[in-house]
């Protein structure tokens, strides 16, 4: 069962009764090692004050974790000492994850799984993510819709992951009849270093590039430096992903080298955290998929994507 969920916030204010129960919601996370991980804790964080002033009976216990070593020992921890109700739970890796995960639920805890499945994902009860498919669906049409036939693009690709393969896949079937050369594609890890090496090979190789889709907003600023770098940034222009608040700012800005952005907010670990405390809230059933959908970001509405308190 798959949902489109605009906002959790809005699922948190359909005025369930609180449970008298105390009940405690843990959340494991990978820590702030990029710029979308830091925007995701400072999402955490955020969302653990309002989901504590909104519900007293609920407290929410954060650990972040900077390896999948960590984070199964924090889930242990979590358990053990904090004797956690739900588990809100970003993996730092799926396959290395699953059991640890698998041993929390075990213990009849509410599992919600965010972002990085799982490699068995019967073990969740919720999983809430952006929406991969229609993230890679909506830059491929802003492809397809502002270049012509016969300009040449050139891909940065994240990790191979099912969601790098969806994000992939989706944005290739939109370009698709377009007539727009794909000179090649290449992965850059959803890093800013990687990317930077990874254009600069594509520069080298490749004279006439008209457009880079970097899939990242981490990998836009390593094209970005190499673009720069090699003086090209007047041929062409670069479309990331996630809404890094530096990027919005250069589409509100009008800078021709960002003209537009598709959103994948790191604060889906907000639905993630509020969805999970409406479970214990009301008798709503919270089970199945929850995805957020990716949108075009462009000068027209890039406010709406604007956080600036975020550090991403």
């Amino acid at each position: 069962m798959k949902h489109t969920l605009l906002t959790a916030t809005a699922l948190l204010a359909l005025g369930a009764a609180q449970a008298q129960e105390q009940v405690t919601i843990g959340v494991s996370i990978p820590t702030a090692t990029h710029g979308f991980m830091g925007g995701l804790n400072f999402w955490a964080a955020e969302t653990e004050k309002r989901v504590e002033a909104t519900y007293p009976n609920i407290d929410v216990v954060i650990v972040a974790a900077a390896n999948a070593d960590e984070q199964a020992n924090d889930l242990q921890d979590l358990v053990a000492i904090n004797q956690i109700d739900a588990l809100v739970v970003l993996p730092f890796e799926s396959d290395p994850l699953t059991q640890p995960v698998a041993q929390v639920k075990e213990q009849g805890v509410f599992i919600t799984v965010v972002d990085r499945g799982l490699a068995d994902p019967s073990i969740q009860d919720l999983y809430v993510s952006g929406n991969n498919v229609a993230f890679g669906q909506v830059a491929g049409q802003f492809f397809a819709d502002t270049l012509s036939e016969g300009d040449n693009i050139v891909i940065l690709r994240g990790i191979p992951t099912t969601i790098d393969t969806e994000r992939f896949d989706a944005f290739m079937a939109a370009i698709e009849g377009s007539g727009i050369n794909v000179l090649d594609d290449n992965y850059a890890n959803w890093n800013r270093d990687d990317a930077y090496t990874t254009t600069q090979d594509f520069l080298t190789q490749f004279p006439d590039i008209d457009a880079i889709w970097a899939a990242d907003d981490d990998m836009a600023e390593g094209v970005e430096a190499a673009v720069r770098e090699a003086g090209r940034e007047g041929d062409l222009f670069i479309v990331g992903g996630a809404g890094k608040k530096e990027i919005v700012q250069r589409i509100i800005d009008g800078d021709p080298l960002y003209p537009a952005n598709v959103s994948y907010s790191p604060a889906q670990i907000s639905t993630a955290i509020e969805t999970t405390a409406l479970n214990f809230v009301s008798s709503t059933p919270i089970v199945g998929e929850y995805l957020l959908e990716s949108v075009l970001i462009t000068p027209e509405n890039a406010e709406q994507f604007y956080f600036p308190d975020s550090p991403f």
